[in-house]
């Protein structure tokens, strides 16, 4: 299913929160922030709305190493050619960065950026005390290693969102936070439930495939 459908029933969630809840404009756009994200986080085991940026950073991150990796082999030439000298460290890393530029992917730098993030937020929840943007830091940097619609679709993953969620409602002190959060989440996987591929609610306990045909 599309990223956008996702983010729009995650924004719808967040707004029957926020007429289900004490009602305040700030807690609203909490609750639709919320209730948004957790909707399009399962999806950050591949190319999403979340990380569409990140793909676009990818891409010129790869041209400019191919591009450094084919200038510092011409100069490694050039040096040789021109006074019969060769530095052995210059070459090694000259003609690496050249290797890394042709094998490494567009994919991968984008999942290699997500990664950072995910340890930047990890660091700041350290140094905060934020248990629960630690365990954001970890589910961001290690889900875009992940099968798409593997680990990230599951109930347990679900799980593991629910308690992140909570540690961030008692820092935010608003009621329905981690309830919002599960919810925006649940509603990614049985929505994607709805299409062909489906989705393997227990994975890895179980490889059963679920699926609903309309």
């Amino acid at each position: 299913m599309r990223g956008k459908t996702h983010l729009a029933i995650g924004a719808a969630i967040g707004g029957a929160a926020a007429l289900y809840y004490p009602f305040s404009w700030t807690h609203a756009a909490i609750y639709v922030t919320v209730a948004g994200f957790s909707a399009l986080s399962p999806d950050l085991d591949g190319p999403s709305i979340l990380n569409s940026k990140l793909s676009k950073a990818s891409k010129v991150v790869r041209k400019l190493i191919l591009w450094l990796g084919t200038l510092s082999v011409g100069a490694v030439l050039a040096l040789y050619l021109w006074k019969r000298t060769m530095i052995p460290e210059l070459t090694t890393a000259a003609f690496l960065l050249f290797f890394l530029g042709q094998i490494a992917t567009q994919g991968a730098l984008r999942n290699l950026l997500s990664s950072i993030m995910g340890c930047i937020a990890m660091f700041y929840g350290w140094k905060l005390g934020m248990d629960w943007l630690i365990g954001l830091g970890i589910y961001v940097a290690i889900a875009p290693w992940l099968k798409h619609r593997g680990l990230t679709h599951t109930i347990w993953a679900m799980l593991l969102w629910g308690f992140i969620a909570s540690g961030l409602e008692n820092a935010l002190q608003i009621e329905g936070v981690m309830a919002v959060a599960i919810v925006g989440y649940f509603s990614h996987l049985l929505a994607d439930t709805f299409t062909p591929r489906g989705v393997k609610w227990l994975y890895p306990l179980m490889q059963t495939t679920f699926r609903i045909r309309l």
